[in-house]
């Protein structure tokens, strides 16, 4: 059985966006987490700021900022949860920005380090049917997949909260798409509050999908908050992961918004819980 320890860690970062991105480094050094799920979103990265080189070149220096301080890109999480990205709206121009959007995100995860790269599905218009939104959005990574197979980028689906989403917010919807897209490269991963939201378990994703497509885990307390300041049952949750040798990461979504005028001392206090039963390495 492998044990997880604090290098399986990262945290995202979206939490650190009314800070520049050398906050964010010392942040995470000082911390004691060397994994980084970096977020595309201003003030750290919006892609429509640069040409194709000055981006390559632009995300080169951020990743030799990041190692000179022994820390690593893992997976690249670029915002396109909501305006102006989607992948189920009814009008192709979107849909296609969308897509294009994620082909120069397969190049910049690359640049960074990393063969990872977040996708979710977003909502469909809630005034339309859902299966044709879902239509849409299966088409959608379809297309997305068949480009990461040829870059050899693995797509890492997460299933969303019901606010968020009306097409995948559990098991169910995961595996409509799963079967649906029936790509080596999409894999899942599975938001600890989602799945707790939808009234589910680990166990249940394992049960459902098998060890080989469990990627990646979103990990934080109820609603994005402090781990140990809720009511989830997060050593439980690390068991479960150990049970199944998870080998991948376990990625800190500390990302309520509460958080941003001091996100620093809501990882560092996450961090202080989780070493009082998780070993350093």
């Amino acid at each position: 059985m492998k044990k997880i320890t604090l290098e399986d860690f990262a945290v995202m970062t979206p939490s650190y966006q009314q800070y520049s991105f050398d906050y964010v480094l010392r942040s995470l050094r000082e911390i004691g987490i060397r994994n980084i799920d970096f977020w595309g979103g201003i003030p750290h990265y919006c892609r429509f700021d640069y040409s194709d080189s000055e981006a390559a070149a632009f995300l080169k220096e951020l990743r030799k900022k990041a190692e000179d301080m022994g820390m690593k890109f893992v997976i690249y999480t670029p915002e396109t949860l909501a305006y102006p990205y989607s992948i189920a709206d009814p009008n192709t121009r979107t849909v296609q920005r969308t897509i294009d959007f994620f082909r120069m995100s397969m190049d910049d995860a690359l640049t960074l380090g990393t063969d990872r790269l977040f996708i979710n599905t977003g909502t469909g218009l809630r005034d339309l049917p859902k299966e044709q939104s879902m239509d849409i959005c299966i088409s959608s990574i379809r297309k997305i997949c068949d480009d990461a197979e040829a870059k050899g980028i693995t797509m890492m689906l997460e299933q969303l909260q019901p606010y968020e989403s009306n097409l995948c917010t559990d098991i169910h919807g995961i595996r409509q798409i799963m079967d649906a897209v029936n790509s080596p490269n999409l894999k899942i991963c599975v938001d600890l509050v989602a799945m707790d939201v939808a009234g589910e378990n680990l166990e249940m994703y394992y049960d459902a999908f098998g060890e080989e497509k469990i990627g990646f885990i979103h990990f934080s307390d109820a609603h994005h908050e402090i781990c140990g300041t809720g009511n989830l049952p997060l050593k439980e949750y690390i068991s479960t992961l150990e049970k199944h040798d998870y080998a991948s990461i376990v990625d800190l979504e500390i990302n309520d918004s509460i958080y941003w005028f001091d996100p620093h001392s809501a990882h560092k206090q996450t961090v202080d819980y989780l070493r009082t039963f998780i070993p350093e390495k």
